[in-house]
């Protein structure tokens, strides 16, 4: 197990994570820290615990639209996948459509050749 040490509101803390997670606990620490300077930035000194406060329920509420959107995402995804899907059985339909038509002609030429390449029956032999 892995520790960092991190300063939120001017305070510094030794976090316990797991290995190869330091940098990104020391991003959000970072991340948290902005959110305080400007919460006091736009409302001054309120109070130290109202301010981590606000800055939490900022980051909670970036958080809830960032999910909000990501459940979006994936469902838009899922109906373009179903979309796709769809196409593709289409798709599939007319190659064999196509195919069977391909097959169709080729014998009915193949018919026709055979017919032009018998000898023409003359007059004489058809009466």
């Amino acid at each position: 197990m892995a520790s960092v040490v991190v300063v939120i509101a001017g305070r510094t803390y030794r976090m316990s994570c797991e290995d190869g997670e330091e940098q990104r606990i020391e991003e959000l620490a970072r991340y948290l820290e902005g959110k305080i300077e400007s919460m006091r930035e736009n409302f001054g000194e309120i109070g130290e615990q109202r301010i981590i406060v606000m800055a939490a329920l900022a980051m909670a509420d970036e958080t809830t639209d960032a999910c909000a959107k990501a459940r979006a995402m994936e469902a838009d995804v899922a109906a373009l996948r179903a979309e796709l899907d769809d196409a593709r059985k289409a798709n599939d339909a007319l190659s064999a459509r196509a195919s069977e038509a391909l097959k169709d002609a080729t014998r009915r030429l193949a018919k026709l050749d055979g017919d032009l390449s018998r000898p023409a029956a003359s007059v004489d032999d058809i009466l």
